[in-house]
């Protein structure tokens, strides 16, 4: 059995404490792959390579199992809100 989703949502919150989280499982629901947007307040300051260093490090026991992650977005609070703002909602 795989990763689930559920888990990968687990791991990330309590490790990273993310104000929007996002997990999506684009393996058909084997858990071998998921495409992941975050924002959290611990990405301040550091460069897009250290933050998806900090979620693959996050999820270090998951990445055992999962053959695909894709980071979508990984955001500070300050470039998401400015991202949400840009956005026309329909």
């Amino acid at each position: 059995m795989g990763v689930t989703k559920e888990q990968v949502e687990s791991s990330l919150t309590s490790k990273l404490s993310p104000s929007h989280l996002e997990v999506i499982d684009t393996s058909g629901g084997c858990g071998a792959s998921f495409a992941i947007e975050i924002v959290s307040e611990q990405f301040v300051g550091k460069r897009l390579l250290e933050r998806h260093r900090m979620v693959n490090a996050a999820l270090e026991v998951e990445m055992k199992e999962i053959h695909a992650l894709s980071i979508k977005k990984a955001l500070t609070p300050d470039q998401w809100k400015q991202q949400q703002q840009s956005t026309p909602s329909a």
